[in-house]
Formats: structure tokens, sequence, C-alpha cells
């Protein structure tokens, strides 16, 4: 039996007005993404890869396409019926600290999201949240400067998975933090994705990262799906011109 993709989207197509030039950040672009699959969007800056989390998340709209999650098309969904959607789909932003309240301590925030969009009548508990992603339960005390940018993002983490969602999209989640910091948190994900069972969009710029992780990876440039495919195929016999140089751009800082 053929599953459903978790999410999907279709013709994607965005262009933002800069005085009087347009730019197009996206140019009909369409993948899928199975449910436990962990894709992988690269690109360069400029890409138009966080413009596709913005599309997904419903943070702006598209000029043009389609979005569906777990077959159920959300492109024009609003109020109630759009927050039942992203019980869902969650996101981790690339600045942790940015992401939360600085008024707010860490357990009212993952509280507060929680009850926004969860409709389940059981309360939450916040120190085994923060258990699964390896925080004290003192950290829901806390406020995001009191954290290093490590455990901010284990906290933005918990929130995002407090409701237990299935599609789990990481912007650049890890792009903002020192080395040993960022293989802690993907080993972090990697072992939520498995408990969870849930999917991950990951969006980098770090195609070493993508290709250490992801089961299939699609490549953007200038706004274009250049290429998709099964990581591993992406990365050995990569097919468009633009996926050969930054491979071999990976290789020539390694």
């Amino acid at each position: 039996m053929v599953q459903k993709p978790i999410l999907e989207v279709k013709d994607l197509t965005k262009t933002y007005k800069k005085g009087k030039f347009e730019v197009a950040a996206l140019k009909s672009v369409s993948f899928a993404i199975q449910p436990g699959e962990v894709f992988g969007l690269v690109g360069e800056s400029g890409s138009g890869k966080s413009t596709v989390a913005k599309m997904v998340t419903r943070l702006d709209n598209p000029d043009r396409g389609q979005i569906f999650v777990d077959g159920r098309m959300i492109s024009q969904l609003k109020g109630k019926e759009l927050l039942m959607v992203y019980q869902d789909v969650q996101m981790v932003f690339q600045d942790p600290k940015a992401s939360f309240n600085g008024r707010m301590r860490i357990g009212q925030s993952i509280k507060e999201s929680f009850s926004n969009l969860c409709c389940s009548q059981h309360p939450l508990d916040i120190g085994e949240v923060l258990k699964t992603v390896d925080l004290k339960d003192e950290y829901a005390d806390r406020f995001p400067h009191e954290l290093s940018g490590g455990e901010c993002q284990r906290a933005a983490i918990a929130r995002a998975i407090a409701v237990s969602p299935r599609l789990l999209i990481c912007d650049e989640a890890t792009s903002a933090l020192d080395v040993s910091a960022q293989a802690q948190i993907v080993e972090l994900l990697m072992c939520l994705k498995e408990k969870m069972q849930m999917a991950i969009l990951l969006i980098s710029h770090d195609l070493a990262l993508v290709s250490s992780i992801c089961d299939r990876t699609a490549v953007l440039y200038q706004g274009e799906l250049v290429e998709i495919g099964k990581t591993r195929d992406v990365v050995d016999h990569p097919q468009a011109e633009y996926t050969k140089r930054l491979i071999a751009s990976v290789m020539t800082v390694a």
C-alpha cells in the first residue's frame, strides 16, 4: 500500500517586488516528503530555501501553486482549520533566541505554543518535554538569554515537538551554533525522528550535513529545483551543473 506524502508542494511560485524590480524567489517548485523521511533542501544563500519554508508554514503565500499536508490542500485554509494542520507540522528556526519571546520563561513559551495548537484535554508536562531534548526541569524557569545557543535550540525543539508533529521543518537550525553544539543538535534530531516516527525537512546550505543524514535531497538554484533524488545518487552522481559545482566546493574546503 502506497502511503500519502506527509507534505507535497506542487508548482510553488513566488515573486517579490523590490522597487521597480521583481525577484523570482521560487519558480514552479514541486516535491513530496514521505512519512518518516529525512528530506534535504539544499542551496546557496538566496536560492529560495527559506521561501519554501515560509510558504509551507503559511508565513507567506505563494503566487501560484498548491501545498498538501497528509493529502489535504492547505493553501487556502485559515483560522482554526489552519491551526489544526499545524499540530502536524512544526518548525525550528535558525536563530533560537530570536524565535522566543525574550520576556517569557522557556516553560511558559512551550506551554503557550501547546495550548494554542493542541485541542487535547491532557495537561502538558513541561518537565517531560524538556527531558526529551536532554534539558533539566529547571530550564523551564529560565529566560532565553540565560541559555547557551545549543540549550536554547534544544528548548526550541522541545516547543516544536510538544504537540507531537508528523513533520518537523528545520530551517538552518544548526548554522548559528558552534561545531560541537551542531553535532549534538543533529544527533538529537535523529533520535527524535526515530522515537516519534516523524519526518524532517532539513533546509541547509551545508551539503556535507545534508548528505550525512538525509534519505533524499533536492537542490535549489535561483529559485529553481535543479535536481532531486536519493541523497547518495545526488552526491555521487550529480546531473545538474550547479550541483556539481556545489559538491566541488565542499570537497575543496574539506
